[in-house]
This record gives C-alpha cells, structure tokens and sequence, in this order.
C-alpha cells in the first residue's frame, strides 16, 4: 500500500498529482507543516479528484494554543504574502478543529487541525477505506464514484451510494 503520510508517491502520479507535488514542495508547505504532522488527505491522493478538488492537508493541533498555531504559520511563512486566507473555529464530530483556506496557483488549499493524531482523524481514516474499496472494487466503480463527484455529490456520500450506506461516514470507518 502505499505511504500516504509522505507525497512522494504523487511524484509518479496523474498529472493532478505531479501538479500538486511540485506546488506543495515549491512552497515547502508539508515542510512548514512538519511540526503539526502534517499529511495530505482526501480526493487527489487517491485519484478520484475533481476539477476544484482542494489538497486537503491535515494536522495535528493543541486548539488550547490556537493562537500560537496561527502565529507559528505565519512566522513560517506558511501563506505567500498577500494571499487571503479564511480562517474558521469549527466542531466536527463533537471536536474542536480550525480551518484555513487559500488559494496557492491553482489549488484551493485547505488546512485542517484537530487535537488527535492525523492518522486518527477521521479526512485520513476515509481516505484509506476509500483507497482500498477503490483498489478491491476497480477502475468502473471508481470512474463512477468520479462520475458522482462531478454532478456534486461529496466523496462519502457518493461512495454511500454505490455501496448502498446507511450512514457513509461512519460506515466507511467500520470498513
């Protein structure tokens, strides 16, 4: 399988991948996320991404210290100056998380954090139930979960869908 907490792997990707590989290293984001495990999650790692996809990364935060992490971000240089960047106190699941957003060239950006580690949240524990129904069931099921993606219907869902789930996303963590 392969090893999603690093982005090598979209070195010898689609061209979306190859894209947001040399994107991500140009800015040196995972590089200036490496203190809050940093790992890119969601549609493009696993190649059923959209035209408007976000990179979806992920991160492990103290939200007790919110304001901290925020400084440390832009200490870093995390966001290309003069970049508008959306920031949002959230609770997904009963859990604190913040949101940023922005855009970097062509992809929306999104950096989420939460209080548990990234392979414990739930963007990455999706996202390898997906990959490996997507690996298990083959190249049709997923141009039809692409298909499904396109008319605007959310990952989980559409996966829901196809699998006939109750409840897509807590179904596919049982997965």
């Amino acid at each position: 399988m392969i090893d999603f907490t690093r982005i090598d792997y979209l070195k010898n990707g689609n061209e979306r991948q190859k894209r947001a590989y040399e994107v991500l290293t140009k800015y040196h984001i995972l590089e200036k996320l490496e203190p809050y495990s940093a790992v890119l999650a969601g549609t493009i790692p696993i190649k059923i991404d959209v035209e408007g996809s976000d990179l979806d990364i992920i991160c492990e935060v103290d939200l007790r210290f919110e304001e901290d992490f925020l400084e440390d971000l832009t200490v870093r240089n995390l966001i290309p100056f003069g970049t508008d960047v959306k920031v949002e106190n959230i609770t997904v699941n009963g859990e604190k998380s913040i949101v940023l957003n922005f855009m970097l060239e062509e992809f929306p950006i999104e950096i989420f954090g939460q209080n548990k580690p990234v392979t414990e949240q739930n963007a990455y524990r999706h996202m390898i139930a997906e990959y490996n129904i997507l690996q298990e069931k083959g190249e049709d099921f997923k141009q039809k979960i692409i298909d499904l993606k396109k008319q605007g219907i959310k990952t989980e869902p559409a996966f829901g869908m196809l699998m006939n789930l109750k409840n897509p996303y807590e179904d596919l963590l049982k997965l």
